[in-house]
């Protein structure tokens, strides 16, 4: 199949970029640079220089591919209504990348019961209204002949398997640490999130190009934990003492408002059984803190 995909030169396009040329498919990938491009090349993988504006370029590569995976923004709306209407009508596969921080609470570092499932959601946070505006876009392009889903990524941990890249929220941890010597998590560190090993987030955009539902929303998941029990093992992987409690404008501070907020102070919990059940996805990793313990560092 050749597969055209978007932020291919990042942490989950590039990954999925990789698994693709490795199970025999030719891939077309968006990057910004003549630099990123050699990148990709290196790696068996098409460059084409553009950003998510050109829409003439995205017209053109969904066109021409027989599948597109857009693992760059999940806030880009002009992209997406552009990659929509180049496959109107062709029952492409669109598999667009959202995060569960789409159900974030912004605890500020507080605990909670809270747990999300697919066909359950709740109303947007005014922060998320907009991302799940563009979700519900794509669900419902279904209606006009893409084959289309969102794949609703949690907390990714995991070494990149292509370009050198950054997963989103355990590294900001982790640097921030050896920055200072004090490993820190948002307020008390009870929050949870539920998270996913790249490998496995790999395997479910392969199987969802031949074995998607169109009109489908998956949560990606295969276990949860809290951020002490994350912060503890990152604390213990890098021999410095007990993680501390971490006021939230502080963090905010280091971090930014949208990271403090949602990536790292908010409790996102919820369970995806539509990978498992319309795919037959089988995660093969399912627990965070052994994977900081024992590979993070």
């Amino acid at each position: 199949m050749n597969v055209f995909v978007t932020g291919a030169a990042g942490f989950i396009g590039g990954s999925i970029a990789t698994g693709l040329v490795k199970a025999g498919h030719t891939v077309t990938g968006l990057v910004r640079s003549a630099e990123q491009a050699a990148e990709l090349t290196a790696l068996g993988i098409t460059p084409v220089i553009g950003t998510l504006d050109d829409s003439a370029v995205l017209t053109e590569q969904a066109q021409k591919a027989d599948a597109v995976i857009n693992a760059a923004s999940s806030d880009h709306r002009a992209a997406v209504e552009t990659l929509l209407a180049a496959l109107k009508g062709s029952n492409k596969p669109f598999l667009h990348t959202s995060g569960s921080s789409i159900v974030g609470d912004a605890s500020g570092g507080k605990g909670s019961d809270v747990i999300y499932f697919e066909d359950n959601l709740p109303e947007p946070t005014v922060d998320k209204a907009a991302r799940v505006a563009i979700d519900n876009l794509i669900l419902a392009a279904a209606q006009d002949g893409v084959n289309s889903a969102v794949i609703c990524n949690t907390l990714i941990y995991g070494h990149s398997l292509g370009v050198k890249r950054d997963s989103v929220q355990l590294p900001r941890l982790l640097k921030q640490a050896r920055k200072s010597g004090v490993v820190r998590h948002v307020g008390s560190g009870q929050n949870i999130w539920s998270n996913v090993h790249i490998e496995d987030v790999v395997a479910l955009y392969l199987l969802a190009l031949t074995k998607n539902v169109p009109g489908t929303f998956y949560f990606v998941e295969s276990g949860e934990a809290s951020f002490i029990d994350m912060t503890t093992a990152i604390a213990e992987a890098l021999k410095l003492g007990k993680p501390q409690d971490w006021p939230l404008a502080e963090a905010e501070a280091e971090w930014g408002y949208e990271m403090a907020n949602y990536g790292l102070g908010s409790n996102s919990r919820v369970r995806g059984k539509h990978a498992l059940e319309l795919l037959g996805w089988a995660p093969k990793r399912t627990s965070v803190v052994e994977w900081i313990r024992h590979e993070m560092v």
